[in-house]
């Protein structure tokens, strides 16, 4: 089993209760940890090292998780990374559109021992993690671009491989799915995802919510 003491992991979340309730929980178990306020402040301390996980919440200011998770796939595809937030509860699986290897509910659904067995299956499995991620090509993160004339929502798609963009209406605004299409230009696909972060509103912890990580259950990993 790895050295948790080998492995750093950085927490991006904009709640400073969270991020010291991340920092004792991982610490304990022998991690290594830092923190970001934002996306921004994440892509900025993994410009000077590379952790070997990331966990980042997806809503946040300055650069959601949402867009932070897939600059991070796509720059970084040997970071493994766990993506949390308070709006989803799910328990089996990672939320469509977001590019994680794995989920955490914060609050009633996610218990921080869930956590750490995550976060050690994710460490100990590295390289396969890292092997997968550069099989597949990561999908552009396109915002809203507003409303044409007609009054249909569109996105601007801007093709990875010719580098020239075109107009797409949007029929499903709320279509949290990465998505296809072909370039207008030379045919290439282009795959993506449209950025619906601003609908994903996570709600507030309570104080009881926040100290949770401060105790820990104990687990026993098989």
């Amino acid at each position: 089993m790895p050295d948790p003491s080998n492995h750093e992991i950085l927490v991006v979340d904009d709640d400073a209760a969270i991020r010291k309730s991340m920092v004792l929980l991982l610490g304990s178990a022998g991690y290594r940890v830092r923190t970001a306020i934002h996306g921004l402040d994440g892509l900025s301390q993994l410009r000077r090292t590379l952790p070997s996980l990331v966990i980042a919440e997806l809503n946040m200011p300055q650069m959601s998780g949402f867009e932070f998770l897939s600059v991070v796939r796509r720059r970084f595809p040997q970071i493994s990374v766990i993506a949390m937030s308070g709006a989803y509860c799910f328990e089996d699986g990672v939320p469509g559109g977001v590019l994680a290897d794995a989920f955490y509910a914060k609050g009633g659904a996610g218990r921080p021992g869930s956590l750490l067995n995550t976060v050690a299956d994710l460490i100990q499995t590295l390289e396969s993690q890292t092997a997968a991620h550069q099989k597949e090509s990561p999908p552009a993160w396109i915002p809203r671009n507003g409303k044409d004339s007609h009054g249909v929502p569109y996105i601007v798609v801007t093709c990875t491989d010719c580098l020239r963009s075109f107009p797409l209406s949007v029929i499903e605004e709320g279509l949290q799915t990465i998505q296809e299409i072909s370039c207008l230009f030379c045919s290439n696909t282009v795959r993506y995802v449209i950025d619906f972060s601003l609908s994903i509103v996570s709600p507030k912890p309570t104080a009881g919510e926040k100290l949770i990580a401060h105790r820990p259950r104990q687990t026993t990993r098989a």
